[in-house]
């Protein structure tokens, strides 16, 4: 198994695709997901478009669908909800479909979807990723991070790190036998670097500075939690996620 770290979408290869790959938007549409299916969704249907979203919502009766819209860190006006993990609990999204689209982490899944296998990732499902990786021994693994705007994020690349490191902790495989390109390598020093203080590092980091901005201090810490469920959201179709 050959993981790869690209640190945006826009970094992937656009001539070839992977056995699997693999979302990452810590802050905060990945950490949402996971969330919304430990409060019991039924499924997450993303969209980059906010009228499409909308049109596909009106095919779901009003009680079991939720709107949850963000740009820029802001809940997106007339959605029911925004991109916080704390948005969910079963009384709200249990047996519901979201209807979702963030300002980068829809926008990741978009780029990623025609792989045969994609999921999201999150640092609070970093060991439930490790662990179905390990199961399916897919071949080559993109770790696509969603970055903010074209740039990188380091909340997404210390997350790719943090999966790899455990990965190869569970092998016993060496950096040349694991790691398929520098970002790889690099991730994983960022993780050794920084594993014990995560939310110190997402309060460095760039989108953490927005969402402090914004008062989002509660979401950082819940974002900043790993390896507390187990939990790995699989597209199941073009843009649809489950929970398997």
């Amino acid at each position: 198994m050959k993981l790869f770290v690209y640190q945006t979408p826009e970094e992937t290869p656009t001539d070839s695709l992977p056995d699997c790959a693999i979302a990452i938007d810590v802050l905060r549409a990945t950490t949402t997901m996971a969330a919304a299916f430990a409060a019991g969704a039924e499924a997450i249907e993303t969209f980059s478009d906010l009228d499409k979203l909308i049109q596909a919502s009106e095919q779901w009766p009003l009680e079991k669908r939720i709107l949850a819209g963000e740009r820029g860190g802001k809940r997106v006006d007339g959605f029911d909800l925004g991109n916080s993990p704390r948005d969910h609990s079963p009384e709200l999204t249990a047996g519901r479909r979201l209807f979702m689209s963030t300002t980068n982490g829809t926008r990741c899944l978009e780029r990623i979807q025609a792989a045969p296998v994609v999921m999201t990732a999150a640092l609070t499902t970093r060991r439930a990723v490790v662990d179905k990786l390990l199961a399916r021994q897919p071949e080559t693994v993109w770790l696509v991070g969603s970055g903010w705007e074209g740039t990188n994020s380091l909340e997404d690349t210390v997350c790719a790190g943090a999966i790899i490191h455990s990965v190869m902790a569970s092998t016993g495989q060496s950096f040349l036998d694991c790691t398929g390109n520098d970002s790889a390598v690099a991730s994983v020093a960022l993780y050794e670097q920084w594993q014990d203080r995560l939310l110190e590092l997402i309060h460095l980091a760039s989108h953490g500075q927005r969402l402090l901005r914004l008062d989002n201090t509660a979401d950082l810490e819940y974002c900043a939690r790993i390896d507390m469920m187990d939990i790995v959201p699989e597209q199941e179709s073009p843009g649809v996620l489950v929970n398997r």
